[in-house]
């Protein structure tokens, strides 16, 4: 798996994604991403973890846990991408406000 420079994913793409993370990966870490089922996703805490560790476990998952891996739905380029933005902190889907 490559990792580095944040791949150049079209602006619809980057729109599905960042719903996936805030819905699908919502449901277990925290529809705010700050836990839940799963540890919070907040950039203070990503940006503790090596962007290649965020990428395996979003492409491969975490045997023994309830992480599933994601290569079915996402691509590589996918995986790193969402693995910067976490680092960076993931923007709100669009036309959504942050919850007080």
């Amino acid at each position: 798996m490559q990792t580095g420079a944040v791949p150049m994913i079209d602006g619809a793409r980057q729109t599905q994604l960042v719903r996936m993370v805030r819905q699908d990966c919502g449901s277990c870490h925290g529809i705010q991403l700050t836990g839940g089922l799963g540890p919070a996703l907040t950039r203070d805490r990503m940006v503790e973890i090596p962007v290649d560790n965020l990428i395996a476990v979003i492409y491969q998952g975490r045997p023994g846990t309830a992480m599933p891996g994601w290569k079915s739905m996402l691509s590589e380029a996918d995986a790193t991408w969402i693995a910067h933005q976490l680092q960076a902190g993931l923007p709100l889907e669009a036309g959504k406000k942050a919850q007080p």
